[in-house]
């Protein structure tokens, strides 16, 4: 029988093998970002949870096929792909709304629907875990989460009018969903310009300094380039007048996020609605990743469908948000798909620092469960596109109604088990990353 000390030199190098599938040519293009993006993840075991989706997907992996509540239907559709607790937040829609729901679609993939609701227990296992939770605690609050997210996904499956399902809103949100709301409100898109441009010569251009990067006139072109092309990728009903298409400024970025470690990006300085200072929008392009959940669906239908990852991003995104950022398109830049969206002054995370009484942390993860439910049932309504043609609600809700009683016992067992897992893969990659172990760093 192996040793303790051998599973974990054995689950050691099945890290590194992962690592290197999903990091290893950005690692090796930008060493220091991700040292950086490293440093976060040895932070806590939730931060490296979630900066390991892959390392997720490779363990989950045997369920893709004939797994608990998956057939024909329930085994590809639209799944957010990285759906931990902290991925929630506010967005103005394109109604003008403040909504608060699931954000970051980076991941977004079409495969089983049990993966994201895996992916969001583990993570209740791991927070509670910080919080310092009994499991028996853990288990009531993913039991809450599995009750919520079933009832709302019968609701919908059973033709539950608007007024009856609302979006988290300023009118109808409680809690910590209200207050990041109510903080997404106060802020204003002056303050996202103040931070970000100067004015010099009666124009707005980008500031120098803090992360931005002076582009030489080649590079300039070349992003000028792309963002033509975005412009077709975005609805005729996006820009309010042609105006609205004129640049002002480009500079270049570079992520060092958990997520965003060695991908270029460039900022976009728009003119807007209209010739006033303060209505200028900044946009984002940058370079879209290859999602980890694809590199475990071999469906042919699914990997054939999408041009280049920019594109997969954005048709995800708006499948799975309804009334999504108007300015959200794809491009191509150096022969990479490109994800193209606004950098929102509104955009407001859920917060989980101060969520540490019990109760109030059933009633967040209850509204999380909803907020789940409404994105998975969103994506074949608005979509309009035929890799899932089929209503996502009614097939998730008969497989449900076939065992309801394990449904929820399903998620708190993963929950456990994956969780002390992700604890353990923690400390197993601190000791590689502080000893040298993670080639290129």
């Amino acid at each position: 029988m192996p040793t303790q000390q051998t599973q974990a030199e054995q689950r050691g190098e099945h890290i590194l093998a992962v690592f290197d599938t999903a990091f290893g040519e950005l690692l090796a293009a930008d060493p220091a970002a991700f040292r950086v993006k490293f440093r976060k993840m040895a932070a806590s075991a939730f931060a490296f949870y979630r900066g390991t989706a892959g390392l997720f997907y490779a363990d989950v992996e045997q369920e893709r096929e004939g797994g608990p509540y998956l057939d024909d239907r329930t085994g590809r559709v639209w799944i957010h792909g990285d759906l931990h607790a902290e991925n929630f937040g506010t967005y103005m829609d394109a109604n003008g709304r403040l909504i608060f729901n699931v954000n970051d679609f980076d991941e977004a993939y079409v495969g089983p629907f049990t993966w994201d609701l895996k992916r969001f227990a583990a993570s209740v296992a791991l927070i509670g875990y910080t919080k310092a939770l009994s499991d028996e605690k853990i288990s009531e609050l993913v039991r809450i989460y599995a009750a919520s997210y079933r009832e709302r996904i019968h609701a919908l499956a059973t033709g539950a009018k608007n007024d009856e399902v609302p979006p988290f809103t300023l009118e109808t949100a409680e809690g910590p969903l209200l207050d990041a709301l109510r903080d997404a409100r106060s802020l204003t898109r002056f303050g996202l310009l103040d931070s970000m441009t100067t004015i010099r010569d009666f124009e707005r251009r980008f500031a120098s300094g803090g992360g931005s990067v002076e582009l030489d006139a080649a590079t300039r072109y070349k992003v000028l380039a792309a963002f033509d092309g975005y412009l077709e990728t975005l609805p005729e009903s996006s820009l309010a007048r042609p105006d609205s298409y004129r640049v002002k400024d480009v500079v270049g970025r570079r992520g060092i996020g958990i997520g965003s470690a060695g991908l270029p990006s460039y900022n976009i300085l728009l003119e807007g609605n209209s010739d006033a200072l303060e209505n200028d929008v900044v946009i984002y392009m940058k370079q879209a990743q290859t999602p980890a959940v694809s590199r475990h669906i071999t469906d042919e239908r699914v990997r054939s469908y999408f041009h280049h990852e920019g594109h997969r991003t954005v048709i995800s995104q708006r499948a799975l948000q309804a009334h999504a950022d108007p300015w959200l398109g794809w491009t191509e830049l150096d022969g990479s798909g490109q994800l193209v969206a606004e950098i929102s002054p509104y955009a407001v995370d859920l917060d989980w620092s101060d969520i540490d009484d019990p109760a109030e942390i059933a009633a967040v993860v209850a509204d999380l469960g909803r907020a789940t439910a409404t994105m998975h049932a969103a994506a074949d309504d608005q979509s309009g596109h035929s890799l899932v043609p089929f209503s996502t609600e009614r097939a998730i809700d008969a497989v449900i109604a076939a065992d309801e009683g394990g449904f929820a016992e399903l998620l708190v067992d993963f929950a456990h088990s994956y969780g002390a897992r992700a604890r353990a893969d923690h400390q197993i990659f601190v000791d590689l990353f502080r000893n040298g172990r993670i080639p290129g760093l």
